[in-house]
């Protein structure tokens, strides 16, 4: 049967019941992030469907019993069009374990796998690549044993200061890996720029961007959607088990240090599963609880230096027991001013 690839209208409400009612059966979701999606209707039905979110491949399925009939193919061909033409090279997929060998046969690569989920990529570039890119660029040295920090840093504060510091008073070497995804107020630049200004004085300190294979829309989105939904606990083994395999392996990590998390939900799931996956192999996750002032209920966090900002409209001096000088300094730059108006005009700073 001649089966024709439709693109779905993803401004129309009906259409993404469609396929969201579609994907249930297959206890995937239709996610917020979605930028292109085709259907293949059969008698005015939903029997196929795949999606893509930038350079992701995600919400793929096909009707148990039409299966192996060449639908794969269609679909996978009608998203690298359209990857192509936004000019994107190099993509990837989370789909099923079950469905690996599928889409191996179209020359994506496995980079890791879970129980609920694997992640493949596509293209000449990958993740061996950009390690090799990393190791070259900041010289890291093998025989060093490194403690790592993943931080966003929206923005930098005194209490990634403060676990900075913790990590270098008791490690040869720190690696802090900035998320590098621009879902954030402060864009990548900005954030990564007032990490390296605030650390400058510590040694054994280096600042790398976190590339697309660490807290990343490819390997964790549901750190980006914050929501809890059923595949997040998947996705934050899948971010760990990617960090462990790859970058504690190449980079002699031996420790990785986060802060307390007790309040936002995907960010304390993804803690509690980097503790299961990275002990597994003897790499220590150490959890030090939020620095604070005056008291433990009056912590610094980053969340609470945007709502500052929004509620205050008074001198930024206020904000001196929260941030380093480096970031008032940033703030206080015409970028700087500029973010700050973001966060007074949103109504949710991210």
């Amino acid at each position: 049967m001649n089966y024709i690839v439709e693109k779905l209208h993803i401004n129309n409400p009906a259409e993404i019941v469609e396929v969201r009612d579609f994907l249930l059966k297959f206890s995937l979701d239709y996610e917020i992030d979605i930028d292109y999606t085709v259907v293949i209707r059969e008698n005015n039905r939903v029997i196929a469907t795949c999606s893509k979110s930038k350079d992701v491949l995600k919400g793929f399925a096909i009707e148990e019993n039409l299966q192996g009939q060449g639908i794969t193919n269609l679909l996978i061909k009608n998203i690298q069009d359209k990857l192509f033409d936004e000019g994107v090279f190099h993509s990837f997929i989370f789909t099923k374990p079950e469905y690996s060998q599928t889409f191996q046969s179209f020359g994506y690569r496995v980079v890791s796998s879970v129980e609920e989920v694997i992640l493949l990529e596509y293209g000449f570039s990958g993740i061996e690549k950009s390690l090799d890119s990393i190791q070259n660029k900041f010289n890291l040295d093998k025989n060093t044993t490194n403690t790592a920090l993943v931080m966003n840093c929206n923005p930098f504060t005194l209490g990634h200061r403060y676990l900075i510091e913790k990590a270098n008073e008791t490690s040869e070497g720190v690696l802090i890996f900035v998320v590098e995804e621009d879902r954030s107020l402060f864009n990548f630049r900005d954030r990564y720029n007032m990490v390296k200004d605030g650390v400058r004085d510590l040694k054994n300190v280096k600042v790398i961007p976190g590339g697309k294979y660490i807290i990343s829309s490819n390997t964790f989105p549901s750190y980006f959607l914050r929501e809890e939904s059923k595949v997040m606990k998947a996705y934050t083994k899948l971010d760990a088990t990617i960090f462990r395999d790859y970058f504690c392996e190449r980079f002699n990590i031996t420790r990785r240090m986060l802060g307390e998390e007790p309040y936002c939900p995907v960010t304390k799931s993804y803690n509690d599963s980097l503790k299961e996956i990275l002990e597994v192999k003897n790499i220590k996750v150490e959890v030090i609880p939020r620095k604070w002032i005056s008291n433990p209920e009056n912590y610094i966090s980053a969340s609470k230096v945007r709502q500052l900002i929004k509620l205050n409209n008074s001198s930024l001096d206020q904000l001196s027991d929260l941030i380093p000088k480096t970031t008032l300094e940033f703030l206080r730059t015409k970028e700087g001013k500029e973010v700050i108006e973001q966060i007074k005009n949103s109504n949710t700073p991210h």
